[in-house]
């Protein structure tokens, strides 16, 4: 790859690779590195070391990066990976997904986020960042008001990181995005999170999908749901919701809830008794277009439920009940059939592995 790219003019890499696969400590050619900073509004991609960082070339490339992509395994090169932050003169996007930071690598790094004054988006995915790392990353959280986008998924903050992060959260007064799926976090971590997820008046798409999630933790998050003026999309799936937990939905109030677009809720544990108290929740949700509940245990009484207020929900248009036993007699598909009519925008309804029957199939058709 090397020879190639000295062989072909900065033009045509430009449009031939794009900019986030520039290799930063090949001895490629330094000026073909400006020129295509220069085309590709500053964007690079750490493949390889930063061992050549502190040359005066390439730091003066590195003023002029605001996207960064560190792409290895930095797990004992600390050092570096501050050498290589402290070197940016103006960084938006941080992507450092994969990287196996760990708590130490995270601590370097938070020395210098909060001198990127324009910095919009943090990746730290599969980080092998713990408690302490997201402790440490919260003491800076506060000076990132510019700040997005934060995606700390797949890694085990757990329940004393999710505090720590809520207590700074509230600061960050331009974020829409937060991902916190797949990092341990249970019902302390939840209600941490969701004594501050009103003040984050800005936040649209929150994931907290394969943690730990039950009774308390969910009931905390859905009563706060009508103060998230801007929340649109809710993923509580894969976590320990059972039928006791969707109860929270039916205390949102209806003035209240007209964002809310997107809510997964899918590989839980809602039985019809659940679902029954989740509809009320439903119809305050006069812009739900997305219901995925599948993989939970609802059977055909639920969906008698369920189709109570399907109705009613003018937007959805995707629905979502594969995996539940309906179709177990038949009367559930039954019951879906008989208010299709009524549902005007659903164009999409999912009903795999439902135990579907011949007398099923006959009434949906």
């Amino acid at each position: 790859m090397q020879s190639s790219l000295q062989s072909l003019p900065s033009s045509l890499i430009g449009s031939k690779w794009p900019a986030e696969r520039v290799l930063l400590g090949l001895r490629v050619c330094k000026q073909l590195r400006r020129d295509l900073l220069e085309q590709a509004g500053g964007i690079l991609m750490v493949k390889k070391t930063v061992a050549e960082i502190s040359d005066d070339d390439l730091a003066q490339d590195f003023r002029r990066v605001s996207h960064l992509r560190l792409a290895l395994h930095w797990r004992g090169k600390v050092n570096e990976l501050e050498r290589a932050a402290s070197g940016i003169g103006s960084l938006v996007h941080l992507d450092l997904r994969g990287g196996q930071i760990g708590d130490e690598g995270m601590g370097r790094l938070a020395n210098v986020l909060g001198d990127w004054k324009a910095l919009a988006r943090l990746d730290f995915k599969l980080n092998s960042i713990g408690e302490k790392g997201a402790q440490r990353l919260a003491r800076v959280l506060g000076k990132c008001q510019t700040l997005t986008h934060l995606d700390l998924s797949e890694n085990a903050i757990a329940d004393d990181g999710a505090e720590r992060l809520a207590g700074a959260l509230g600061d960050c007064k331009a974020l829409t995005h937060l991902d916190l799926s797949k990092t341990e976090i249970g019902d302390e971590g939840a209600e941490g999170l969701a004594d501050v997820l009103g003040k984050c008046e800005a936040l649209a798409h929150l994931d907290l999908k394969g943690n730990k999630i039950g009774a308390e933790g969910a009931d905390r998050i859905v009563s706060v749901l009508g103060r998230c003026k801007a929340l649109a999309h809710l993923d509580l799936s894969d976590n320990k919701i059972g039928d006791e937990e969707a109860e929270g939905l039916s205390d949102v109030p209806t003035a209240e809830c007209k964002v809310l677009a997107h809510l997964n809720l899918s590989q839980n544990r809602i039985d019809n008794a659940g679902l029954g108290r989740l509809v009320g929740g439903l119809r305050v949700c006069t812009a739900l277009a997305h219901l995925d509940l599948s993989c939970n245990r609802i059977s055909a009484g639920g969906v008698e439920k369920l189709a109570v207020v399907l109705g009613e929900c003018k937007a959805l248009a995707h629905l979502n009940l594969s995996g539940n036993p309906i179709g177990e007699t038949g009367a559930g598909v039954k019951i879906l059939s008989s208010v299709l009519g009524e549902c005007t925008a659903l164009t999409h309804l999912r009903l795999k592995r439902i135990q579907m029957r011949n007398v099923g199939l006959g009434q949906l058709a």
